[in-house]
């Protein structure tokens, strides 16, 4: 697994598993890792993923809580990660502890859709998508003349 594909997968694997039974497994192998960085340091990412954890809670909508979270634990992961590339191993181990715990529901909330070089990921879960697309050198309806 690449380092991308790894921050995304730990990233939605942990926002994930906030307000869920698996939380506490979730907590203790982010805070293990950010230990990396000092105890200081394991000691505010604690304090950040309770906070998290509590604003996805008490949530009317904890889906879009946990969109909102996700672009900044994939930065924090991803800094870590670059930072500690010896600590891949340990992201890859929560991953598939977590993706074991979690509820079916939360299981499919975990998707990892990764585009290089141009290349498009057209990805949906609980619904459809229509993608439509012109190919390059025409013109599609409604184009400007």
């Amino acid at each position: 697994m690449m380092l991308e594909e790894l921050v995304l997968a730990g990233g939605t694997t942990v926002v994930g598993a906030m307000a869920t039974d698996s939380w506490a497994v979730a907590r203790g192998g982010i805070a293990r890792l950010f230990g990396r960085r000092g105890e200081d340091q394991q000691s505010a990412v604690e304090a950040w993923l309770d906070n998290n954890a509590a604003l996805v809670a008490r949530a009317g909508d904890a889906e879009r809580v946990r969109r909102s979270l996700l672009p900044v634990w994939l930065l924090e992961l991803e800094s870590l990660l670059e930072a500690h590339p010896d600590a891949a191993g340990e992201p890859r181990e929560l991953i598939n502890e977590l993706r074991d715990r979690l509820p079916d529901d939360r299981r499919a909330g975990v998707q990892n859709s990764v585009a290089k070089d141009r290349g498009q990921v057209f990805a949906v879960q609980g619904g459809d998508i229509i993608a439509h697309q012109t190919p390059p050198g025409r013109r599609g309806r409604g184009d400007a003349q």
